[in-house]
């Protein structure tokens, strides 16, 4: 998923796969709907862990009602968070396979969820999970949420804003309707038209090949920027776009989910995704990333991401701060 907006205060969000209410016929609704998980969610609904129906493979919610709690973990979550007995995620829910909404329409589901639910069960800690508007995450981190996992790529410009400890790695990758009727090289964009998500890596990047095009004497790239990714998606799989230009990991869930949707060219520019916490969160990164840790090592990050399909992006080291 990759999703990295540069910064958060940019002009535009990083990702969104919520609503399909602009899909283009009953066709492209049932491809809306498959990518992104559902149609109609609340820009905040909480989702407390123990009530969740869980929209993901039955067997990770096997996997994690297997986690025991880790005394020496729980004792390294900070105090605040510890007697208060709950771990606080945000997230926006538009991204399947990563966060996205169950079908019952409002129960958040997902790999990161599901990761998020499995540090929460060795911290000894019931986990909710809220949905949000992108933008609204890390201004709320420390105050209203604790952690937010929401793939966020992680850059420089995060870590100026956030501590992130990485959990997981995925790449850019394109996606053109079936046949790739219009010959599209994945090397030249000039002159197509290329649906992203607003604020995310992927909207950054088309700007700098737009630019490129312009000083080659080039027609420049005819950037569509979606508030919601499943909406960029249901635009190129219906053919009012020419290139999806996503994270890797959505790009394939994408094309899994629908018959109209194809590849084109490589994953590139492989990033790892971060946790965000406070820049002062009294050592909760350090917690998060011995718990990763602890679920790679003992096989059960692997059977998480497996579950979803995702063990593609499973990393041997989680670490804070990494240099990305």
């Amino acid at each position: 998923m990759y999703h990295v907006v540069l910064t958060d205060t940019a002009p535009a969000k990083e990702r969104h796969m919520k609503s399909l209410r602009h899909a283009a016929g009953a066709s492209l609704a049932v491809v809306a709907v498959a990518v992104s998980g559902c149609t109609y969610a609340s820009e905040e609904s909480a989702a407390p862990e123990g009530n969740s129906s869980n929209g993901g493979p039955s067997s990770s919610t096997e996997i994690i009602g297997s986690i025991k709690k880790d005394p020496t973990l729980a004792a390294m979550v900070p105090d605040d968070i510890r007697e208060s007995g709950t771990l606080r995620n945000g997230t926006a829910a538009n991204y399947a396979p990563a966060e996205f909404i169950d079908t019952d329409g409002s129960t958040v589901v997902g790999f990161d969820v599901d990761y998020v639910k499995a540090i929460g069960k060795l911290m000894g800690l019931q986990v909710t999970t809220t949905n949000s508007a992108f933008p609204s995450l890390i201004p709320a981190i420390g105050s209203k949420y604790d952690l937010s996992a929401s793939s966020f790529t992680i850059t420089p410009e995060r870590q100026n804003q956030v501590t992130l400890t990485s959990y997981f790695k995925a790449g850019y990758s394109m996606a053109v309707p079936k046949g790739n009727p219009k010959r599209i090289s994945p090397d030249d964009l000039c002159g197509h038209s290329v649906a992203v998500q607003t604020g995310t890596a992927q909207q950054t990047a088309a700007q700098q090949k737009s630019k490129k095009c312009t000083e080659a004497g080039k027609k420049p790239i005819d950037l569509l920027s979606y508030e919601s990714q499943s909406d960029a998606t249901t635009n190129v799989a219906g053919g009012k776009a020419d290139v999806l230009y996503t994270d890797s990991v959505i790009t394939e869930y994408a094309i899994k989910q629908t018959s109209k949707l194809e590849a084109l060219g490589n994953i590139t520019d492989a990033s790892m995704f971060g946790v965000a916490t406070a820049k002062n969160d009294g050592g909760l990164s350090k917690a998060i990333q011995a718990a990763t840790q602890k679920l790679i090592d003992d096989g059960t990050m692997k059977k998480l991401l497996t579950s979803w399909g995702t063990e593609d992006g499973l990393i041997e080291t989680s670490q804070v701060n990494p240099e990305s």
